[in-house]
């Protein structure tokens, strides 16, 4: 007898713990015979995070739905009628307070919206959902969003489970009569609609919520009251973004016995039994596509084409807006009509075209451009423009990849074009493999003609544009490559692949990288030139570096000579004071050492630089200058590379990074290299990083020869760096929510540049001048729609701005030391915001729009104390000459 007593108290025990660990034992579950009537209240929001524009869409509805068991198989399977009627709608009018507003529903939305849908049911799972294939999407997700409400579990778990929102992660716990589901919305997953940059700074923060609570009595649902919220804004620009907020209450008001349905041994029987079409749906959400009445039309546009042809400024805001608006207009229109622009459009206006025509990236433009772009013939410019385009394309496809591919494939060409392409190449291959596509045909072919072209490389040149392409492609599996021709190549060569390195993330800079970097800094292998040892002191110090190696840099500076120990030493001085810095934590405990941080390490004896700080710095963004300059022992410039970045969250994006190198300076100056060696060619070039894509280097002269012939020969004119279109940011976004109503986020941000830049030596004055003009103009266009059946809204923010950042240096070699003058400065900035909310239900429509406009006004950056008193001796001396 003790023996089954304590057999029932083990017993007893483990189910008091299977009912503590899953919650409540009930079973969910409607009678055959009633018809159970709830009150459906919908109510939604659609509104800016930021005060200053409309208040946006206010949507309210009721209804009354029918739930009613029409079988029950053995296994505990219920099929449910699910009916709503008399559904009744309200809209709120944006301006003054006032009482909401009827919508009227037409005939056909009514009957529509009371055909009933069926699901298969099992204590509150749904586990199928049948209904009318030939309604309207809208119609059938509002459905689907009343039917969501019926998906619970009576006991705590995790699990994926699937409703109007897609397949997603929701977690339950409960309590007495209560049941409380927590979903996910990041974790749904659905099918695919909609894209996305992979370059995350430039596309939109998502914020979801999402919770409901369940009110169970005697196993029959008596309420539910679900809660969704998202939260989208721009990455760089919180304030502009919108609020969506849905609101569902389903409450139980009468149960009532109904007629008996006709037994059936099946639930498809049953179904075959009933009037009306019941095919199967799916339970997530169908993605709705509004038809657009005020889109531009290629085709319209040509009709007037003559008349429209304007001179355009790249730098100015409307050029932008035009740009934008043809990427609209290509990205709807027909091969034939995209060539025909092409071949029509004025000489100056056709780099505009092929930029907008690459950006649309449309199957049909894409054809028409291959058509259209002859590789043999077209002018280099031209080509180069539809290269850059296509590496500044924010989410490239493989069908821009193919196109570039077979352009480039066995081609006579320019070699400043192929140079062009390889670059170009490097920048969709990485771009592919942030969308996870590196497994393409497409992909796998661009790299191995990267690599091949690497292999092959006959010319030091040739070698350094295919390692500025592997920089611009980022993949991890290149990096053994650019270790070794960062170890074993010749100078030009070693410094491109640790240019490229320097591409890369910190995580991929691997303890293997380091010691790499190490042996070239220490020349532990070879002799290295100083920019090459530089360079890889930089990337221990900016990834996470070790102790040990700030200090084994810091303890070897001085052995690099005068100018590059202190170039070096004011790089980790300048690291110090920037909170953004990964190694500033383990400098500052370094520096607290006195056998370190001394009058012996850190006293300036060079005229060399580094400078870094920051520029504007807001809640979601910091951007900062950099500025490096290093000079050779006699005084000449060897080196200067003036850098804009953008840091936010975890992110760091090169805005812009120009370099201007000079070699050979020293026969110049009289200076002579060691016996028995050959020094370097009197040179001087420039390379660009934009947006993280490594443009092609720009020589400004080879040989003392070449110089004095552009020397007096210079007309004055600046080189061009940059000069176009880019679509920035582009992103569309798909939000079913549980409701069964659908939102739509779009983003589109275009970018007008022209940066140029200009080194002028004066030989006679022994000075010399560089400058680095900037001229751009922004826009944002961002917009949140609201689609039901019954009323769609659309909040609209547009925002443009224009800037010119221009960057001078005056070196003067007649003194000693070598007077130097660095100036940056801004010219005033105008910007203007318009906000618009539109509304349009039934047979009304209407627009309200607000806006604001203001100018920031021009600024001279101050860039530290012994700059301004340099500049004062400089400007007085020049103004008095």
């Amino acid at each position: 007898m003790g023996q089954w007593a304590l057999w029932g108290y083990i017993c007893l025990l483990c189910c008091s713990f299977l009912s503590t660990a899953k919650g409540s034992p009930w079973v969910l579950s409607f009678q055959p015979g009633m018809l159970y009537q709830y009150h459906y209240a919908l109510a939604m929001q659609l509104g800016p995070v930021a005060g200053l524009s409309p208040s946006g869409g206010w949507l309210q509805a009721q209804a009354v739905v029918r739930i009613r068991q029409l079988h029950r198989d053995p296994s505990g399977d219920e099929l449910l009628q699910v009916q709503i009627q008399d559904l009744k709608a309200q809209q709120k009018p944006e301006g003054p307070e006032g009482p909401p507003m009827d919508i009227a529903l037409n005939e056909e939305v009514q009957s529509e919206l009371q055909k009933p849908v069926f699901i298969s049911w099992s204590s509150g799972k749904i586990k199928a959902l049948h209904g009318d294939e030939t309604e309207g999407t809208l119609i059938t997700n509002l459905k689907r969003g009343v039917v969501s409400l019926l998906q619970l579990q009576p006991h705590a778990s995790t699990i994926v489970e699937e409703d109007a929102s897609g397949s997603c992660q929701v977690t339950y716990t409960v309590s007495n009569h209560s049941i409380v589901k927590t979903k996910d919305l990041l974790s749904c997953t659905k099918p695919k609609m909609g894209y996305a940059s992979p370059n995350k700074m430039f596309g939109i923060q998502w914020q979801p919520s999402s919770r409901s609570l369940y009110v169970v009595k005697d196993s029959l649902l008596q309420s539910v009251l679900a809660e969704e919220s998202h939260m989208l804004s721009l990455v760089l620009r919180s304030t502009t973004g919108v609020k969506i907020s849905s609101r569902q209450e389903l409450k139980l008001v009468s149960s009532t016995p109904s007629p008996a349905v006709a037994a059936e041994e099946s639930l498809e029987n049953v179904l075959a039994s009933i009037e009306g079409q019941h095919q199967p749906l799916a339970i997530a959400s169908l993605p709705f596509r509004r038809g657009c009445t005020h889109c531009p039309s290629l085709t319209a546009y040509l009709k007037t084409f003559d008349s429209q042809q304007a001179k355009m400024d790249i730098s100015k805001a409307a050029t932008t807006w035009q740009f934008q608006r043809f990427i609209q207009m290509l990205r709807s229109a027909k091969k034939r009509d995209v060539l025909q622009l092409l071949k029509r459009a004025p000489e100056k206006m056709l780099p505009f075209v092929v930029e907008a025509a690459v950006a649309a990236q449309s199957v049909p433009a894409l054809a028409a451009l291959s058509d259209f772009l002859d590789f043999s013939k077209e002018p280099g410019s031209l080509l180069e423009t539809f290269l850059y385009a296509a590496a500044f394309s924010p989410r490239p496809t493989k069908e821009l990849l193919r196109l570039v591919l077979d352009k480039l494939d066995g081609k006579q060409m320019a070699p400043e074009v192929r140079d062009t392409g390889m670059v170009a190449l490097g920048s969709l291959v990485g771009k592919l493999c942030q969308q996870q596509l590196c497994g393409l045909q497409e992909v796998k072919h661009g790299m191995e003609t990267i690599l091949t072209g690497l292999r092959s490389a006959e010319k030091e040149h040739e070698a350094v544009i295919h390692l500025l392409a592997l920089g611009n492609a980022q993949l991890p599996s290149t990096i053994p490559t650019l270790l070794e021709h960062a170890e074993k190549g010749p100078t030009a060569v070693a410094a491109a692949a640790i240019s490229a390195l320097r591409q890369f993330r910190a995580w991929h800079i691997t303890s293997e990288v380091k010691r790499a970097m190490r042996r070239i800094f220490h020349e532990k292998r070879k002799s290295y030139e100083k920019t090459c040892r530089l360079a890889a002191a930089e990337i221990l110090l900016d990834n996470t570096p070790l102790s040990m190696d700030v200090i084994n840099i810091l303890l070897a500076a001085h052995h690099l000579g005068t100018e590059a120990a202190t170039f070096l030493l004011l790089k980790v001085q300048s690291s110090l004071h920037a909170n953004h810095h990964p190694a500033r934590k383990i400098m500052s405990d370094i520096m607290r050492d006195p056998r370190i941080n001394n009058y012996n390490h850190f006293s300036k004896a060079g005229i060399s630089s580094s400078f870094s700080g920051p520029l504007t710095a807001t809640k979601e963004l910091l951007s900062t200058f950099g500025l490096d300059l290093l000079f050779l022992e006699g005084g000449f410039l060897r080196k200067s590379v003036s850098d804009f970045s953008l840091l936010s969250q975890d992110w760091h994006l090169r805005a812009a990074q120009v370099t201007i190198e000079a070699q050979g300076m020293e026969s110049m100056l009289g200076e002579n290299t060691l016996e028995g060696e050959e020094g370097p060619e009197l040179t001087a070039g420039m390379s660009a990083i934009f947006f993280d894509v490594q443009l092609r280097p720009i020589i400004f002269f080879k040989g003392y020869t070449d110089l004095m012939a552009k020397v007096l020969l210079s007309s004055g004119e600046p080189t061009s760096v940059v000069k176009g279109n880019l679509l920035l940011m582009d992103h569309h976004q798909v939000i079913p929510l549980q409701s069964g109503l659908q939102a739509v986020v779009k983003l589109q941000g275009g970018l007008g540049l022209d940066i140029s830049a200009n080194v002028d030596v004066n030989i006679w004055e022994q000075e010399l001048k560089t400058s680095v003009d900037t001229r751009g103009s922004l826009t944002i266009d961002f917009q949140a729609e609201l689609d039901t059946p019954f009323l769609h809204t659309t909040l609209r923010s547009q925002t443009e701005a224009e800037t010119s950042i221009y960057f001078d240096t005056i070196l003067r070699f007649s003194s000693s030391p070598v007077l130097m003058c660095l100036q940056l400065r801004e010219d005033q900035v105008p910007y203007r915001e318009v906000f618009t909310i539109s509304t349009s239900a039934g047979n009304q429509s209407s627009t309200i729009r607000k806006g604001r406009q203001g100018t920031v006004p021009a600024q001279e950056f101050a860039l530290h104390q012994a700059n301004s008193e340099m500049c004062h001796l400089l400007l007085t001396a020049e103004e008095g000459a």
